[in-house]
């Protein structure tokens, strides 16, 4: 019952996002034609809109619903490089591992149940190198963040590892799009803004830890 209501919510909730054409307000379009009025609010009212703006992005990335990419342009030209990184940051993350525990709590079981044996392989890989496979994941722009979360909902990786990694993992495309945002006057789409360099300098720093671990167990290997 419990599990049904919750699924009950977060439908009316995405269901009211879209019929309501709630994302017309989360458009680069239409912070951009009110710019000046939003950041005159925000300096009026500095600390509701941080936490307005910290809420939203909240509930934008736990239901997994359009619009976390523009926030972040937003959040660099409403707050700066440094705080718009640290508001945009936490926000992500907890919206994130709302996400991962409503798949875990919701879907978990009934993976399990059709698809034990399979997922068992999986698990066992995520034990030993969980922290990795999450890392080159956040880290490479190319994957879905929402698909993401899900799917990690159901493995068994522990809670407060796909917490710290998704952080750590997601900070450098938050510092790019925060620092993006500072000159959001001069974007009209967030198309462009990984281009095939920075997204292959991104694949690289996914791949340093790999190396790295692969490097010590050689180290070891070698002295043993």
């Amino acid at each position: 019952m419990k599990k049904a209501i919750l699924v009950l919510l977060v439908l009316a909730a995405v269901a009211s996002y879209f019929l309501f054409d709630l994302g017309q307000y989360l458009s680069l379009e239409n912070f951009k034609a009110q710019q000046a009025e939003i950041l005159a609010a925000k300096n009026a009212n500095p600390v509701l809109y941080v936490a307005g703006f910290f809420l939203i992005y909240v509930a934008v990335t736990g239901l997994s619903i359009p619009g976390a990419a523009i926030m972040t342009l937003i959040a660099g030209a409403l707050f700066g490089l440094a705080l718009g990184t640290i508001i945009v940051s936490f926000a992500s993350t907890i919206g994130a591992t709302l996400a991962f525990l409503g798949s875990r709590y919701v879907l978990r079981d009934w993976v399990q149940s059709k698809f034990g044996a399979r997922l068992k392989a999986i698990d066992d890989g995520l034990a030993k190198d969980g922290a990795f496979y999450l890392f080159t994941l956040r880290l490479i722009p190319v994957f879905p963040f929402f698909v993401i979360n899900l799917l990690m909902g159901l493995t068994r990786i522990k809670t407060w590892t796909f917490f710290w990694v998704s952080q750590l993992g997601m900070l450098a495309g938050t510092i790019v799009y925060v620092n993006a945002g500072t000159q959001i006057s001069q974007i009209d789409s967030t198309a462009g803004l990984l281009s095939p360099t920075l997204i292959g300098s991104f694949v690289l720093l996914a791949l340093f830890p790999w190396a790295a671990k692969a490097l010590i167990a050689y180290v070891n290997r070698r002295r043993a």
